[in-house]
């Protein structure tokens, strides 16, 4: 077992007038620290296509985790999926990524554009051997992983996007891999990469995409765990035990709520230092403490994270406000979206009398939910999460 793992993070855009995308993306997490993803492109667009690519990537990622072999997850599909009475074609195009313990990448790819590659910030090739399985040509690769490996899939959407119906000769596969090397050594996660990926498409589409639009991107980084303390336990006598497991896991320490960080002060010896800058008329400001690498209000806060998190996960409108602001939320958001890959949840289940009142909408069950759908966002982004409540 080694210390990386696999960020991965896409974004897709509608055929122009269509309500339903004709590509679906797929991923399956398996116990043993492997991954299934699968893009897979329906044929068409609109409905149609939607259900060609979802029932394409549910059944070929579904297959793959359960060890089947693939030339019986290509015959399957094959005879699963209903035939186009048009052009008499069974399938939808799909590339596949399984991500072996972190170690090893083996890339299935079918009539989809090929897999692009930038290791070291290059643009690498890497072997693609040709099998026929049934009357189809599959494209086959293992490439070994190493730290900042980046893999790009995509639907046929994205080269040659332009604002007619005729292929634009200045946005190919080349191009396109080639826009992704600039953008590699910035350190975006893969969620950011792959929008940044399809919102250029649909510049060259002049916001109207001709065809449904997908990128997928794969990102090999290092694991960074991050630690985050919510709320004092229901039993005043658990504070030193709460705090000493909070304190001693490795990584990066946010501690939110003022009783909570009176108490880790507390523990620490340290005095909690207003910063009394409100750079964020809507966010508390945060404060600081001696060997806390942040330290802010509670619910509101975590609140505008949570928010901050759903929207990523969709259609990734507030990237900027979070990836540029400087309140406590801004600033929580980069560390658990971007650098974070292992997130500790450390919640204390106490009730502050104060917040159950009739004039305050912040109760303990709000306090719940934010736990509950922020663990759940930042686990749908990849991020191994573990809470642990007192």
């Amino acid at each position: 077992m080694n210390n990386l793992c696999a960020e991965i993070g896409w974004k897709s855009l509608n055929h122009d007038g269509e309500q339903l995308c004709g590509d679906h993306v797929e991923t399956i997490r398996l116990e043993d620290d492997s991954t299934i993803l699968v893009l897979a492109d329906g044929l068409g667009s609109g409905v149609k296509a939607s259900i060609l690519s979802i029932l394409t990537s549910k059944i070929i990622s579904t297959m793959i985790a359960e060890g089947m072999p693939l030339e019986e997850c290509v015959s399957t599909i094959a005879d699963t999926l209903p035939v186009c009475s048009e052009r008499n074609i069974a399938y939808s195009t799909f590339s596949i990524i399984r991500i072996v313990q972190n170690s090893i990448a083996e890339i299935i790819q079918y009539d989809n554009p090929d897999v692009i590659f930038i290791r070291d910030g290059e643009i690498t090739e890497y072997e693609k051997r040709e099998r026929l399985i049934g009357d189809k040509h599959i494209k086959t690769s293992t490439v070994r992983l190493q730290e900042n490996d980046l893999f790009l899939l995509m639907s046929d959407g994205c080269p040659y996007a332009g604002p007619d119906r005729q292929l634009n000769r200045d946005w190919t596969e080349k191009d396109i891999a080639e826009f992704l090397q600039m953008l590699s050594g910035l350190g975006y996660t893969a969620k950011t990469l792959a929008t940044q990926v399809v919102d250029e498409c649909n510049k060259k589409y002049a916001f109207h995409p001709k065809d449904d639009t997908t990128a997928c991107v794969v990102r090999i980084r290092k694991r960074n765990p991050v630690s985050i303390l919510f709320g004092p336990p229901r039993n005043r006598d658990d504070n030193r035990r709460m705090m000493s497991l909070f304190f001693s896991k490795e990584g990066k320490h946010i501690v939110c709520g003022g009783t909570t960080a009176k108490i880790a002060a507390e523990y620490l010896g340290k005095r909690v230092i207003p910063s009394g800058k409100s750079v964020n008329p809507e966010i508390p400001p945060a404060m600081e403490i001696e060997g806390v690498d942040l330290a802010t209000e509670g619910v509101v806060t975590l609140s505008k994270v949570s928010e901050y998190a759903a929207d990523l996960l969709e259609k990734n409108e507030l990237y900027a406000e979070w990836a540029y602001g400087r309140d406590a939320a801004s600033m929580i958001s980069r560390m658990l979206f971007e650098e974070a890959t292992d997130i500790s949840f450390f919640v204390g289940k106490a009730v502050n009398p104060v917040h159950e009142s009739d004039d305050l909408p912040i109760s303990f069950n709000l306090k719940m939910s934010i736990v509950d759908q922020l663990s759940a966002a930042l686990e749908k982004m990849g991020k191994r999460i573990k809470v642990s409540y007192f």
